[in-house]
């Protein structure tokens, strides 16, 4: 059994990575966040690229802002709740105790983030309901007095030869006594179909492709908890596997960078077109695009702290 917590990750230092030339001036969206550290590959914004390359650029590049829908922000809520619960001594990590955090953390989540609550307007109540309701979901699928987390909401990040700046968050990561590693995803939404398992899959090889050279280990088991059905997926990668999947990386970082010396990042429409923010500035639904704004450039004084504004 998993248990037992180690010495948590040590700091990764991040090297310098290689840029293409800037084209236009380096710059961001009027309203957006100044990026404050170099881009990097994360699963998500992989996903994006692979999805449409004009949406990568206008999340990772133009930096373009987005409203928060519900189903988010209650599954930021609920990952705020069982990162405060490991953090109580197991005896105490009771479903009940789980249920009672989620009020405070979501009082300090609207705090910290007024926008938080526009999504949720007046159905507070409800709100916290449906959160509570995916908390218990939990208790279901293990069993947090049985076992100590090594560490939660684990910011890692790393660069590769070449440049491939890899960075992502892991919800949570378990060490045995004897040393096997186990990485747990929440998921606060529905259960993959076929074609979005492999999204699913994807995500797991990059945070144990991440392990692996973090840690000097491939993780044991990989499991993404959907908290929305019960359902569990497990993975368990192997070290051929993943030196396949760096390359995969690698070419697509590649792909990346050669069309940010350009800005060509073309749209590719699709099935989640419609789930889109940004389809006012689609061509291919008769939008402008705004001009390119070049590849962000981070001042060293600029840099933010390694572990800071992390995507999963």
């Amino acid at each position: 059994m998993l248990s037992d917590p180690v010495p948590t990750l040590p700091g990764v230092s991040i090297a310098e990575s290689h840029t293409p030339a800037e084209t236009g001036s380096p710059s961001h969206a009027p309203g957006a966040a100044a990026p404050s550290r170099p881009l990097a590959l994360s699963p998500s914004r992989a996903e994006d690229f692979k999805r449409c390359p004009l949406l990568y650029r206008l999340r990772a590049i133009d930096r373009i802002p987005e409203v928060p829908t519900r189903a988010q922000v209650r599954g930021t809520l609920v990952h705020a709740v069982l990162e405060e619960l490991f953090a109580l001594p197991a005896p105490d990590r009771l479903l009940s105790a789980a249920e009672d955090l989620v009020r405070p953390v979501w009082e300090r989540m609207v705090a910290e983030r007024p926008e938080s609550a526009d999504p949720i307007g007046e159905d507070t109540e409800s709100f916290l309901g449906e959160a509570r309701t995916l908390v218990a979901r939990y208790y279901t699928l293990e069993d947090p007095t049985r076992f100590d987390a090594d560490v939660c909401e684990e910011r890692l990040e790393l660069e590769l030869d070449g440049g491939l700046r890899l960075r992502g968050v892991a919800d949570r990561i378990d060490v045995a006594t004897t040393g096997e590693v186990r990485v747990v995803d929440y998921k606060t939404g529905r259960v993959p179909g076929e074609k979005s398992e492999a999204t699913a899959l994807f995500q797991m090889k990059f945070y144990a492709l991440m392990l692996l050279h973090l840690r000097g280990r491939v993780p044991e088991q990989l499991r993404l908890l959907y908290l929305a059905s019960g359902a569990v997926l497990t993975y368990t990668p192997d070290a051929a596997e993943l030196h396949r999947f760096q390359r995969t990386l690698a070419a697509m970082w590649d792909a990346i960078t050669t069309a940010g010396a350009t800005g060509d990042f073309p749209a590719r429409p699709g099935r989640l077109c419609s789930w889109c923010d940004h389809r006012a500035l689609c061509p291919a639904f008769g939008g402008t695009v705004p001009p390119y704004p070049g590849w962000p450039v981070v001042p060293t004084e600029n840099a933010a702290p390694n572990g800071s504004n992390e995507e999963r």
